[in-house]
């Protein structure tokens, strides 16, 4: 019996699972949300928009893509989520349609000094593979072309077992090679002390010898070098025998019993090295980072000349290239070498080290070389460095999280991100993108514009839908949308010249240049070209210069703008004069805490495998202080009504009438004029977005003496509306007396310079060159270099 194919002529009714192509969002009340519900498009691109804390990361990120995580760690058994980070429910209503959430953001890549753009990849491991197999003369397993593993010997005596009882022992060895130099331990420098910096030898420990921060003689530190019984604690140091001097600096651990309690004692330099050294300088403490640079000094290691390798993997080499050399190469040049490679038997290892490396020069940081540390890396390039491990993945249906992919990009490069970013949506993948910048608006599907405010001000929906209709909606982002700002009819008059010669930090060719002073000079260039190895690495030293980077601001939840920019102090002190009373009382962290939460205002509850519950502390309403505190008022306020207000209301509390303190007013005015106004005095810094946080860093800086200001890409995370913002407060200073020097891709902050020095004319070693030096007006005229081009398309010439 036959049977022929039938064929349906009735359309199919469409499939129950199509119809789940929305992501619901309901109810959502995270940080600054006012109760919102959205509907997002799946497999299409949705871009969020609004100012600069409007509530774009607390509903993308906080909201959506923390509960997507959530969940899937909930699939894991019990045993497992122990070890994993415990996440809280978002205060969210219903979160509907979800799907597996990828984020990709700007937070710095680890800052561990043993960590490089090759270890973080995955190139290394690969590339270590590759000389294991095919390096001449063969050395060993990858394991001995790792910088993080070292060689190891062992001998003495092993016991063989023999039948019916008997044992032979017979002399053994063994050794394993590693490819840590042993003179750096795989760091690439090495560190000398400055002996004078540790202590005061004049002086003996009792009498405080110690200059190490954190070392008095009445703490712990004190007590155990006091007492180890190594040496008279009565006797100046510079009267030490050498073995007392030995073992006051270099000690191994050595069990001793200190006031009947048994404690481990060890010299001052190995314990340095261990709570200090082993730590990035930059993720510090202010006065610890302080004494490190007075008191060590860091130089390349002269055994293994920066490559952190020892000889033996130097030595192996394929085609004359060895691993150190390979690392060191600009990753478009090492991927040229890779493709050069012709051998069958790692074919397919060539292949996926090549599709990696070429995955770098696509996303534009073939520039980049693989031996360059992690911790360098500015935000844009960490969060184009994550991309990369997401480009050729064959997952689709998957949610991708972007945080302002376009930082630190040239106009020229904005347009490759975009294609990457129309890449994994057209791969069937739903891509929500945090944004600023008009040309990477403009590829949305879906716009989603938060406001209408910051802060308290912000956190509703103003608009969404399509990109025409965003123009079209008289909302702050629509009405800013096509700004463009015009060349300065005329430009300062400089006062002088900072004068750099033979720069040659990093990529640069033994540049010469002259920065004009009493003037905006914008520095401008293609990621990778050389601007901050121009302006942080080669200004000359003794210049007056205060640098305002993009590194983070580093505070626990219970730092908050006040005790971030100082204001807590003489706010505390004014409190503390008008009451009679001592200025410790009005901490969170001291005295005035209220004892049940210790200041945090929370209760933190513990659940193991769950998440954490934490709950508002009855005792003080949330307010962190004792009720006895809050009875104390200035001009009417207790200290917790102060900390809840905003800049804006603070700064006209504070600037009249009974409460009127000029010192407290002065850093209000500071935070007022960044843009600031809306955050409240007691937020926890770790609620704040990018954009603010270097904002407020920017704030505390405008009173530091210094007559040079160097801003890192004042613009990120800025909106349209707030950069116009910005640029008065760039004239304000220069008007002020000082200089301004501003690393910058923003086409408005180049047409107001007064002058615009151009490096390039590509990346990496492509890159190093001065290609111009002029106004902006000349620059649009002469079009020669890619900036003018994108700058004269902007001004509309």
């Amino acid at each position: 019996m036959s049977t022929a194919p039938t064929t349906d002529a009735q359309p199919r009714a469409s499939h129950a699972a199509d119809s789940h192509d929305l992501i619901r969002v309901q109810g959502a009340r995270v940080n600054n949300l006012k109760d919102i519900s959205v509907e997002l498009p799946k497999r299409r691109l949705t871009v969020f928009t609004g100012v600069s804390g409007s509530g774009k990361s607390s509903l993308v990120f906080a909201t959506i893509a923390a509960e997507s995580q959530r969940m899937i760690n909930e699939t894991y058994s019990a045993f497992v989520q122990g070890f994993m980070p415990t996440l809280a429910r978002p205060d969210v209503d219903v979160l509907d349609g979800l799907t597996t959430a990828i984020i990709v953001d700007q937070e710095r890549m680890g800052s561990n000094p043993r960590s490089t753009v090759g270890t973080a990849t995955d190139a290394n491991a690969m590339l270590r593979i590759l000389f294991s197999r095919l390096g001449k003369p063969h050395i060993g397993s990858p394991n001995a072309y790792s910088f993080n593993v070292p060689s190891v010997k062992g001998s003495g005596a092993i016991t063989i077992e023999r039948g019916e009882g008997r044992t032979k022992t017979e002399k053994a060895s063994f050794s394993q090679l590693g490819g840590m130099c042993p003179r750096c331990e795989g760091m690439g420098s090495v560190n000398d002390f400055d002996l004078t910096a540790l202590y005061d030898e004049s002086l003996s420990l009792n009498e405080g010898a110690l200059t190490i921060p954190g070392y008095s003689m009445d703490g712990w530190y004190g007590r155990i070098y006091r007492q180890s019984g190594f040496f008279d604690p009565d006797k100046p140091i510079g009267k030490y025998t050498k073995n007392e001097k030995y073992d006051l600096l270099y000690k191994e651990p050595t069990k001793i019993k200190v006031e009947g309690i048994n404690l481990t004692y060890e010299g001052l330099i190995p314990k340095i090295q261990k709570s200090m050294l082993s730590k990035d300088v930059d993720s510090l403490q202010p006065h610890i980072r302080a004494f490190v640079e007075r008191a060590i000094t860091f130089t390349t290691c002269p055994e293994c000349s920066g490559t952190r390798l020892s000889p033996e993997a130097r030595s192996s080499k394929i085609d004359g290239t060895s691993i150190a050399d390979a690392c060191s190469m600009q990753i478009s040049d090492l991927a040229q070498w890779v493709r050069g490679l012709d051998e069958p038997s790692v074919a397919p290892l060539i292949a996926g080290l090549q599709h990696l490396l070429d995955s770098f020069a696509e996303i534009g940081l073939g520039y980049l070389s693989l031996d360059r540390p992690s911790g360098t890396l500015s935000g844009g390039e960490a969060q184009r460095t994550k991309m990369i491990r997401h480009l050729g993945s064959s997952l689709t249906d998957v949610t991708y999280v972007f945080d302002e992919p376009t930082i630190g990009l040239h106009p020229h490069d904005i347009q490759r991100m975009n294609e990457l970013l129309l890449q994994l949506r057209d791969k069937g993948n739903t891509v929500l993108v945090v944004e600023h910048k008009p040309e990477a608006i403009a590829i949305a599907d879906h716009v989603v514009d938060l406001g209408p405010g910051a802060g308290s001000g912000g956190g509703t929906v103003c608009y969404e839908g399509s990109l025409e209709g965003l123009r079209a909606s008289g909302t702050l982002t629509g009405r800013h949308l096509d700004d463009r700002a015009t060349l300065k009819e005329s430009v300062r008059t400089p006062r002088g010249a900072l004068q750099i010669r033979g720069a040659s930090a990093n990529n640069l060719r033994d540049v010469d240049v002259d920065i004009p002073l009493g003037a905006l000079v914008v520095i401008t260039g293609v990621a990778g070209s050389g601007k901050s190895s121009l302006v942080h690495g080669s200004i000359p030293a003794g210049a007056d210069v205060v640098s305002i980077d993009q590194g983070a601001i580093r505070g626990s939840r219970r730092s908050n703008p006040a005790t971030y920019t100082g204001l807590l102090e003489p706010i505390r002190k004014a409190f503390a004069k008008a009451n009679g009373v001592k200025p410790a009382l009005f901490s969170s962290n001291s005295e005035g805490a209220c004892p049940t939460c210790n200041g945090a205002g929370v209760i933190y509850t513990d659940l193991g495998i769950m998440a954490t519950v934490e709950s508002t502390c009855e005792e003080c309403d949330g307010k962190r202080f004792q009720a006895s505190v809050l009875e104390y008022r200035l001009g009417g306020k207790n200290i917790a009504e102060v900390l809840a207000m905003s800049v804006t209301e603070a700064e006209a509390f504070f600037g009249a009438g009974e409460a009127r303190t000029p010192a407290a007013h002065a850093v209000l005015d500071r935070l007022a004029d960044v843009g600031l106004g809306y955050l409240s005095l007691g937020q926890p810094l770790t609620t704040l977005s990018g954009g603010e946080r270097q904002r407020l860093k920017l704030a505390t800086h405008m009173s530091t003496k210094g007559g040079v200001y160097v801003l890192d890409e004042p613009t990120t995370g800025l909106h349209l509306a707030d950069v116009e913002q910005l640029l008065g407060l760039l004239d304000r200073l220069v008007d002020s007396g000082k200089s301004v020097i501003v690393i910058e891709h923003h086409q408005a902050v180049m047409a107001h310079a007064d002058w615009i020095i151009d490096l390039g004319p590509g990346a990496g070693h492509d890159g190093g060159r001065v290609v111009f030096e002029g106004t902006p007006a000349d620059l649009v005229a002469d079009r020669s270099t890619l900036t003018g081009q994108h700058l004269a398309a902007y001004v509309g010439r």
